[in-house]
């Protein structure tokens, strides 16, 4: 059996769960792949910066939904701090 080939973001890998969801679903995977790498690292950074359990189940459960709904990028994120320096001041 061949390795799904699943994208990565510039500076984040998939981690685990992300990757979890893609393997599962190859709609969700094709428009993934299809993302830039730029969008792709700002999804994988929205969705592991946060603390709270609860808000990671929500944002794993939202990039799904919001990737099917066409969108690119998370709504309302300033941005990756790792990436973009102007981002860092919201993330303390």
């Amino acid at each position: 059996m061949s390795k799904l080939h699943i994208q990565t973001g510039i500076l984040h890998n998939v981690p685990k769960d992300i990757r979890n969801i893609l393997e599962k679903d190859p709609d969700l995977r094709e428009i993934w792949n299809d993302l830039t790498s730029i969008a792709r690292n700002e999804w994988i950074c929205w969705v592991t910066i946060v603390k709270k359990e609860e808000t990671h189940k929500d944002h794993l459960k939202r990039l799904q939904e919001d990737l099917k709904s066409g969108k690119k990028r998370p709504c309302c994120w300033p941005g990756c701090p790792h990436r973009n320096p102007k981002a860092k001041k919201y993330f303390k």
